[in-house]
């Protein structure tokens, strides 16, 4: 996968840092509002650019519903290896070339 098609990637590395092996992040359809769907990690927003990407990429599913009607989405087999990958890169970057990824995604 080439960088340039991974959006916002500190921010992507971070949802996929936060959700671990456990934490799903929920998708909150809001057609009925006005609004298009929502995506939360923690209860935090997770951008839609980031969301629809991991989806279309195949690192997150549908692992079932939420009480309150929320989709729940874990990170796939194929996600799980993208984060690994993911953190591996992280680590061997310096300083400088984090804080340009950070600010310029």
């Amino acid at each position: 996968m080439h960088s340039n098609t991974i959006p916002q990637r500190a921010e992507t590395l971070q949802v996929l840092r936060l959700m671990g092996p456990f934490e799903p992040i929920l998708m909150l359809t809001g057609d009925d509002d006005g609004y298009g769907s929502r995506w939360t990690l923690s209860g935090q927003q997770v951008q839609p650019a980031i969301a629809q990407f991991l989806m279309d990429s195949g690192f997150i599913a549908d692992s079932g519903k939420t009480e309150f009607g929320a989709i729940k989405l874990v990170l796939t087999e194929k996600g799980c290896e993208f984060r690994e990958k993911g953190l591996a890169w992280w680590a061997e970057l310096n300083f400088l070339e984090k804080l340009k990824i950070t600010l310029l995604g």
